[in-house]
């Protein structure tokens, strides 16, 4: 009983803070206009292609990593440096790129136990250092053309966005309809018993890196095509929006229950905070401090939610 009111408690206050940031986004003066719209579709996409890996990752259990905001940035500079060779070619060698660096923290944290955020802050520091080694840091220019082909809009809807709606439903696919994506929730949930059922418990945790690796990826193409340059600075605070928006969509914090569609949900909270925190003017210090002070609530409710 005591559990059932946590969490009608729990669903009172997400319903409460819901209608207090739409109230607070509809009288933020200049909301409601198209560029508003466009700058919101953009914020969810960014952020949204990083959270839907995130996902995955806390979705097995292992609760975050540090490292995604800066393998979006090493994947940007990769993609920027290989436009010479052709768009496509430099697309492929980022999301290779993105898969490799993610891909070897799954196998240490799935095959050797190792402990899950010490792991993403030892790749954080191995690519911003391997990165300021390689570029002198400073700021990467194109080598080629075809930056085009990731901007501008279809339809009246952002390339950006359209992009990440498609990461949204083959990330959902995965979860839904395949033998790893049941295994992923099932290793969260109860590890021991995933053994015992035959799953790879391993592997699925790899291949959950593997994919929030080419996710960060794609995100950093879609940065580096917007701004046409990059350096590591470009995916900083990242990191804590996507798991901001993986626990607001609701997304359990021990793993073993959430999908990406929730993490849609969560991603368009946090990119409507965060467009009304810039027209009302917050520094981006600000807007960190807010961020994570909603990432502390956020598991506080959790706590509260699941408490027996």
């Amino acid at each position: 009983m005591n559990r059932i009111r946590a969490r009608q408690l729990v669903l009172g206050i997400r319903i409460a803070a819901g209608l207090g940031i739409a109230l607070f986004a509809l009288t933020t003066p200049g909301f409601t206009t198209p560029l508003s719209f466009y700058a919101l579709l953009n914020a969810i996409s960014f952020i949204g292609c990083v959270a839907v890996g995130m996902t995955f990752i806390t979705l097995t259990g292992n609760i975050m990593s540090l490292c995604l905001g800066a393998t979006l940035s090493a994947s940007a500079l990769v993609f920027l440096a290989s436009l010479s060779a052709g768009v496509w070619l430099a697309f492929l060698a980022a999301i290779v790129f993105g898969i490799v660096v993610t891909a070897a923290q799954g196998a240490l944290v799935g095959f050797f136990r190792a402990n899950p955020i010490l792991v993403s802050i030892a790749g954080l520091s191995l690519l911003i250092g391997g990165a300021a080694l390689l570029t002198g840091g400073q700021r990467i220019y194109p080598g080629g053309e075809g930056l085009q082909i990731f901007k501008g809009r279809k339809a009246g809807i952002p390339v950006e966005a359209m992009i990440f709606f498609a990461t949204v439903v083959i990330g959902q696919l995965i979860l839904s309809w395949t033998r790893v994506g049941r295994a992923m929730a099932m290793v969260g949930s109860n590890p021991r018993a995933a053994t015992v059922a035959g799953i790879n418990t391993a592997a699925a945790i790899t291949v959950a890196y593997v994919i929030a690796g080419a996710c960060s990826a794609v995100s950093g193409v879609l940065l580096g095509a917007r701004y046409g340059s990059g350096d590591m600075e470009l995916g900083t605070g990242y990191d804590y929006s996507a798991i901001a928006a993986v626990l607001v969509g609701g997304t359990s914090i021990q793993g073993g229950s959430g999908s990406v569609v929730r993490t849609l949900i969560g991603v368009t909270v946090i990119a409507i905070i965060e467009v009304v925190l810039l027209l009302r003017g917050f520094s981006q210090q600000l807007q960190y401090l807010i961020t994570g002070l909603i990432v502390l609530a956020v598991i506080m409710l959790h706590t509260v939610g699941e408490r027996r």
